[in-house]
């Protein structure tokens, strides 16, 4: 099954590469912004820097009466130099020129203003008299460098910018949405055992209708499962006195009839005891949906597991077979209702009794850490059968009359006050057995 796709990532994705693509594409038209300015500025540059040397090497010429044969301008000065001029006369021929400027003239015409080479921009000036052409070239190489040296400035400071922005983006964006996970995780807590409503204030305006929605599926939910519970509850109860009554006169039937009839009887009577019985059942189980386990105040179950043992000890099932071994004697408080407690306790030695051999002991133990061991002798159980007892009428390989309900209702009442519910088969230490084992919360005075 594929992995649901997470609406934050997919936002944080999304903005993360708009933020990225932004910041390039920003940065990108910068730098063809500055390509145009700088090449304004270098041509202005380059103008100026003709205007203002014409006139003084035109003095220089003058003064100094140069033949056409050119020469070098200040020979011992050393290092690049990043504008250099030449100067021509009318037949083109290079009078005068800069230090790292070669005697061959520029491939360029005479032509006042712009021109270009392959690798140079060219500016031509031309004296009044119309005798010398001074050009001015400025190389492409240099131009590149500074445009290379602005945009890496430029580029630099957004790479740190882009890592921030996503970071920035992804705390954004779990913050904004972080009222749908809390949301969901309200959502996700409901259960038959927790139907409350949602409580729509700390939910922005957008999530309201949601809420509002989720509220009136669990009111119709809680009241359909209020409805359920009351009929079985009802059910259940209202059919004790019809089935207790029509046990009555089976039994007083089976003492009026032939012996040839008896066993009839006595199948209506076994029949009328189950009945009963899964009425009981029925009835338990609707209080623990309930959830009568639940309790605000601690109870000592010392007592109410004394009492259930002796009235099953009274039962004839029960007769000199329960051993009960207390390790609290200063009691043991739990959180648990106590009606919860002896329906637990109740269910788990009806459990040991029926499905262990006739006459066996069970044993019962409790523990100073809230922990309630019930063990009996019957045949081990398969492992893998463990798990599917605690479902409603799930029944081990057993011919013993039963509901396969007791074990569902024991789980459903300790799970309600953060208890477990722990089977083994065989019992530890043994070869054979069936145990089952309550850890209940113990309350610290």
């Amino acid at each position: 099954m594929a992995r649901p796709t997470s609406m934050t990532r997919k936002l944080v994705t999304a903005l993360t590469s708009v933020v990225a693509i932004s910041w390039l594409l920003a940065c990108g038209l910068g730098v063809m912004v500055m390509q145009d300015e700088f090449a304004e500025i270098f041509d202005a540059g380059v103008q100026e820097t003709a205007e203002r040397l014409l006139p003084l090497l035109a003095d220089d010429l003058r003064e100094n009466n140069t033949a056409p044969a050119s020469r070098k301008l200040n020979p011992s000065a050393e290092g690049a130099e990043y504008l250099t001029y030449q100067v021509r006369d009318r037949e083109g021929q290079v009078v005068l020129h800069s230090h790292d400027s070669s005697t061959e003239p520029f491939e360029v015409s005479l032509d006042p203003g712009f021109s270009e080479t392959a690798t140079q921009r060219i500016y031509t000036a031309v004296t009044p008299d119309g005798n010398y052409f001074l050009q001015v070239a400025d190389a492409f190489a240099n131009r590149r460098e500074a445009i290379e040296e602005a945009g890496s400035a430029l580029l630099l400071p957004v790479l740190i910018l882009i890592p921030a922005s996503i970071f920035a983006v992804i705390v954004v964006v779990r913050r904004t949405l972080q009222p749908i996970q809390t949301l969901r995780d309200e959502i996700g807590k409901k259960d038959g055992g927790n139907l409350a409503p949602l409580e729509t204030q700390p939910f922005p305006g957008e999530l309201h209708p949601i809420a509002r929605s989720v509220n009136l599926l669990l009111g119709r939910l809680r009241s359909a499962i209020e409805a359920e519970r009351e009929f079985t509850a009802n059910s259940a109860h209202e059919l004790r006195t019809p089935i207790a009554g029509a046990l009555a006169q089976a039994q007083r039937l089976h003492a009026d009839i032939p012996p040839e009839l008896a066993p009839r009887v006595e199948n209506i009577e076994k029949s009328l005891q189950h009945l009963g019985h899964l009425a009981e059942k029925l009835l338990q189980m609707s209080r623990a949906e309930a959830r009568i386990g639940v309790t605000d105040t601690a109870n000592d179950v010392i007592p109410i597991l004394e009492l259930v043992i002796d009235d099953m000890v009274r039962t004839a099932i029960g007769k000199s077979r329960i051993r009960f071994t207390n390790h609290c004697e200063d009691g043991l408080p739990c959180r648990i209702g106590a009606d919860a407690f002896g329906i637990i306790v109740r269910n788990l030695l009806e459990n040991a009794l029926i499905h262990s051999p006739a006459g066996s002991p069970v044993q019962i133990s409790a523990e100073q850490d809230g922990t309630v061991r019930i063990i009996n002798s019957g045949p081990a159980i398969d492992r893998a059968l463990l798990p599917k007892l605690t479902t409603r009428f799930a029944r081990g390989p057993t011919k013993a009359d039963g509901t396969g309900l007791g074990l569902a209702i024991v789980k459903s009442l300790v799970e309600q006050t953060g208890g477990e519910l722990l089977l083994f088969s065989p019992a530890p230490g043994r070869q054979d057995g069936f145990e089952a084992r309550v850890v209940l919360p113990v309350e610290i005075a």
